[in-house]
């Protein structure tokens, strides 16, 4: 049987200085208590509504049935906003804004509560994830505690663990494109990324806008970020890992429901197994395992 979860948007908190006020939707199971939080951040793709809250239905609501609250909001790269282009210093990929505004969520989840009155008194502010995918990841590893020069310390001691879906790897591996149109990616650092991740990519993720390193670019989070950090190598995945990002969408080129399945199932059972120091789930996750490979140090 399907567990019950209801989902609401958009909930507006109003940020002073932001060129927009933030919107977000949470996602949660419709009964319960004492709710960890997952935080899930968007990519950059190209669809107008995927990145932003309409987006990533097949993550937020399988959290959600697992007995997350989930909380996406629309960050400022978000196609529909049209910022992308502006003058703004942060644009294109706004990637202050986007882990500032993971910050702002925690510092406003009493509005939040306020405005949903179904997950009032619900929420496990102890127990705090964040997920990201693509630039979500980056934004992901920010929080954990990767660092760039230029945008200084962007990491939230109150997100306790995360999961990096097809990230942001090493700056000296990029293409000629992303060090043009992305330069800040030259200077990520994930020696100081010291929270517990899972890193997760797809081994035919070539990602040739971004690197020349091929699909191994996507693990540098786990290969050059300090233990304790866990990697799940998806059999021919690509960028989009089957589908996280929405249903049956046209960019997705690995179109795939048992791969999502999988990130689902993976990505929820380690996030319990860190929060909740419960390992059973994700035991369990480990050996039905059988279209990828899982690597932990």
């Amino acid at each position: 049987m399907q567990s019950l979860i209801v989902s609401v948007h958009p909930i507006v908190l109003a940020v002073p200085g932001r060129a927009v006020d933030l919107e977000l939707r949470v996602t949660a199971p419709a009964s319960g208590s004492n709710l960890p939080i997952i935080l899930l951040s968007h990519g950059h793709g190209p669809s107008h509504f995927v990145s932003s809250l309409y987006g990533y239905a097949p993550l937020a609501n399988a959290y959600a049935a697992r007995g997350f609250a989930v909380i996406q909001p629309t960050h400022l790269d978000a196609k529909l906003l049209g910022l992308r282009e502006s003058d703004h210093p942060d644009a294109p990929l706004f990637p202050r804004s986007r882990a500032e505004d993971m910050h702002r969520i925690l510092d406003g989840l009493d509005a939040v509560e306020a405005v949903v009155p179904m997950i009032a008194g619900r929420l496990d502010r102890a127990r705090v994830a964040v997920v990201g995918h693509s630039m979500g990841g980056h934004t992901a590893s920010v929080l954990l505690g990767a660092r760039h020069p230029e945008l200084g310390g962007l990491a939230d001691p109150r997100i306790k663990a995360g999961v990096i879906l097809a990230g942001v790897g090493r700056g000296d591996a990029l293409s000629a494109h992303a060090a043009e149109h992305y330069p800040f990616f030259r200077t990520i650092d994930f020696s100081t990324m010291a929270m517990p991740a899972l890193v997760v990519t797809g081994d035919a993720d070539a990602s040739p806008h971004l690197t020349t390193a091929g699909p191994a670019w996507h693990a540098d989070p786990f290969v050059l970020a300090p233990a304790p950090k866990t990697l799940l190598t998806l059999f021919g995945a690509k960028h989009g890992l089957g589908g996280v990002a929405g249903y049956d969408l046209a960019e997705t080129d690995d179109a795939n429901p048992a791969r999502v399945a999988v990130v689902q199932d993976v990505t929820a059972a380690y996030l319990r197994s860190v929060l909740d120091a419960d390992g059973r789930a994700w035991a369990d996750a480990q050996r039905s395992l059988t279209i990828g490979r899982i690597d932990s140090k």
